[in-house]
């Protein structure tokens, strides 16, 4: 034990940390000063004044409240002393405001910490019952879903399986409408080549005559007429070949899609009948992970809704292709020999439009030449008046020379010098005009030169143009096979 009286050691230099309780236990202090005090964290005593004229006293092991009723008179009076050596009150780090705040405060967070923890009891509670119920609408989402699918599959397996029925058995005999059909086809290539040379030999037109006009729009579509007649003919001609080939191709696709339906059948119905006491059940880690889908509902449908309308159409071109061929050969002659008279018709009027624009060229050539004839005269008598002008000018240049030899006071700006001066710039300003319009007639010349020369290439275009149009194209275009023939009629 201390004796009292003893100076405290400079512990205090080290802020005390708040302690977990708030108020120290008076009766467990250590016995001497000498040890270092343990570190409380105080969040609100540090600002208390240190009281260096306090005197401590050992604590006794069974604390009372008796000293604390008179440590306040202790302190006071040890405040009165005046030597050190008579400080008998033991000094506190806390008022009784201290300790009743750390109570309220402790209350406080009993009250905060009891509130918090019912809070969470009660959300959890709701939580768990949120959940389940979030839980168990999406399970029956999820049946109601696949419910749906099923009902989805075996729609589309009823569709397949009355379609694969109507399939079955449906060929036809087409062997001589075939032959009509590959004949008529045969028929159609000397039209076709006919039309093509037409085309070549009006590429050899000239200038402006390479134009797209109405002839070579009615040839492009003579040509289109027949390569899309023989292309129809061709596909009705492959559809009677290869029909039963394709009647099976499309009746492998729909039993291919049926297995299929029946498995994905077979496979949603186990799902959809699953429940949480089914047998089979497991965990299956990162599986809602894995897509391996191929399709969305719309492609799906539209899958097996292609094959369907495919087999259909199978069914309908095999009962009905002797008929369709038949209209076909019709259809098709008729159309090669309204576009083969169209053709002919604008061959007609564009030769008569050409013939008329030579004609009209040759004219305008000749007035052309005549008025190149009398530019070429007007050039002549410009360079006549310029010359012409030329002694004037050098007349009066020279008088306003001489005139400048006048002696001293005679150089007077007299009215003979001003008029001189006068008739120089207006002879001048003459020749000046005349050289401005002997350009003007030169540049008129030149372009009539020009007009002339772009006439003389015009009219050799369009004797060109007659040529091809009128005897090379017309002179191929006079036989066309007869409508018995273009219907495969020998």
């Amino acid at each position: 034990m201390e004796p009292l009286g003893s100076t405290l050691p400079s512990t205090y230099a080290h802020p005390a940390p708040t302690p977990t309780k708030f108020l120290p236990a008076i009766g467990t202090m250590a016995s001497s000063y000498r040890d270092r005090f343990p570190h409380y964290n105080m969040t609100h005593s540090l600002s208390l004044p240190w009281r260096p004229s306090t005197y401590y006293k050992v604590a006794s092991n069974l604390p009372t409240l008796g000293p604390y009723c008179t440590r306040s008179q202790r302190v006071r009076e040890s405040t009165m002393l005046p030597f050190v050596s008579n400080r008998t009150t033991l000094f506190t780090r806390y008022t009784p405001d201290d300790w009743y705040r750390s109570n309220l405060t402790n209350y406080q967070e009993s009250n905060t910490s009891r509130h918090n923890s019912e809070r969470l009891r009660v959300d959890t509670s709701r939580l768990i019952q949120d959940k389940y119920q979030q839980t168990r609408k999406t399970q029956a989402d999820s049946t109601q879903n696949l419910g749906e699918r099923v009902n989805d599959i075996g729609f589309w397996k009823s569709e397949i399986t009355h379609e694969l029925d109507e399939m079955i058995g449906e060929t036809n005999a087409l062997t001589d409408i075939k032959q009509r059909l590959e004949r008529a086809l045969m028929e159609t290539e000397a039209p076709l080549q006919i039309a093509r040379e037409c085309l070549f030999h009006r590429e050899k037109r000239m200038g402006i005559d390479l134009v797209h006009d109405q002839v070579e729009t009615e040839l492009l579509t003579e040509v289109d007429v027949i390569l899309c007649c023989q292309e129809r003919m061709k596909r009705h001609l492959d559809k009677a070949i290869a029909q039963l080939a394709s009647n099976r191709a499309a009746q492998h696709e729909l039993e291919k899609d049926l297995s299929d339906k029946q498995a994905a059948h077979r496979i949603d119905d186990k799902c959809h009948h699953l429940r949480n006491t089914s047998d089979g059940v497991s965990y299956f880690r990162g599986v809602e992970r894995v897509d391996a889908t191929v399709s969305v509902p719309e492609s799906w449908a539209k899958f097996t809704d292609d094959n369907i309308l495919r087999s259909q159409s199978e069914r309908a071109a095999s009962a009905k292709l002797r008929d369709d061929i038949e209209n076909l050969l019709v259809v098709t002659a008729n159309e090669m020999w309204n576009q083969f008279n169209k053709v002919n018709l604008a061959f007609t009027n564009r030769i008569a439009e050409t013939a008329d624009a030579k004609s009209k060229i040759q004219i305008h050539l000749s007035k052309t030449l005549q008025e190149i004839f009398q530019t070429e005269m007007t050039i002549e008598s410009i360079k006549k008046a310029i010359r012409d002008k030329s002694a004037f000018l050098k007349v009066a240049q020279t008088r306003l020379d001489e005139r400048t030899r006048r002696p001293n006071i005679e150089l007077c700006r007299d009215m003979a010098q001003l008029r001189l001066v006068n008739e120089v710039y207006e002879v001048d300003d003459t020749i000046q005009t005349l050289q401005q319009r002997l350009r003007d007639a030169e540049d008129t010349l030149q372009s009539l030169v020009h007009n002339k020369a772009t006439l003389e290439h015009d009219l050799a275009v369009k004797a060109n143009s007659l040529y091809i149009d009128q005897e090379k194209c017309m002179g191929m275009r006079k036989t066309f096979p007869n409508t018995l023939r273009l219907v495969g009629f020998c």
